[in-house]
């Protein structure tokens, strides 16, 4: 995708034509509105979130495997970026145990082709437009070793459950090693006194898939009851 068929590069590239920042609205709009129809009816969702870049091969695909196993055993669906890497093995994972398996895809340069474990692909252009898709419909988030786009997400998630913007969900961080850098940084920010003391407790660290399930479905069901939405036939939807 070149600059001149980027249309959020050129929304982003600072102001435009009165008109033509109507029209980027209403492409928002629009993206948030499809995104809303395409989920509303999935049912309850855990995301998640790690690197595109990881291969087969590695620790964390195939732990990511098996969390998208045992949240399909769970019921729920699974919910990813839809690319490849972490996002291809947790979705291949619930694909694995026969779980609803969906892809939040963004659009790129460099191009980001949605991984074959779908049942439902969802292309976004706008970066923000699919985060927020991303954590409407989950009821908890799983965060596996991964790169900028990662911590945007991670840390997007803590913030908004930090400020009360959206309710405590719970989040997994797996890797205790990957992390422990992270972790050094933000001990240095309650030092300093720009987080409180508690915020550390807004998520968990762990190297086991069973022990982090098991916090998941212990808060789930201590905080929440799951339920899934009936389609409507006013605005044609099944």
């Amino acid at each position: 995708m070149s600059n001149k068929e980027n249309s959020e590069f050129d929304f982003l590239s600072g102001p435009t034509s009165r008109f033509a920042e109507f029209i980027n609205v209403i492409r928002i709009a629009g993206e948030f509105i499809n995104g809303f129809r395409k989920l509303h009816f999935v049912g309850p969702c855990i995301t998640v979130f790690g690197s595109a870049r990881t291969k087969e091969d590695n620790k964390y695909y195939q732990a990511a495997v098996r969390f998208g196993e045992e949240i399909a055993k769970m019921g729920f669906a699974t919910m990813t970026g839809g690319g490849p890497g972490i996002m291809e093995a947790a979705n291949r994972g619930a694909k694995n145990e026969g779980g609803k398996s969906i892809g939040c895809n963004i659009e790129l340069p460099m191009e980001q082709f949605p991984n074959p474990y779908l049942d439902l692909d969802i292309d976004f252009k706008q970066f923000y437009v699919r985060k927020v898709l991303l954590l409407k419909y989950s009821y908890a988030f799983v965060v596996l070793p991964g790169g900028f786009g990662t911590l945007d997400e991670l840390f997007e998630t803590i913030t908004l459950i930090q400020t009360k913007k959206t309710k405590r969900f719970p989040i997994v961080l797996f890797g205790k090693e990957y992390w422990s850098k992270m972790m050094e940084f933000v001990d240095v920010m309650k030092e300093e006194g720009t987080i409180s003391d508690k915020d550390k407790e807004l998520f968990m660290i762990t190297d086991s898939v069973e022990e982090g399930m098991e916090y998941i479905k212990r808060f789930i069901k201590e905080h929440f009851k799951p339920k899934k939405n009936n389609p409507s036939w006013i605005i044609g939807e099944s």
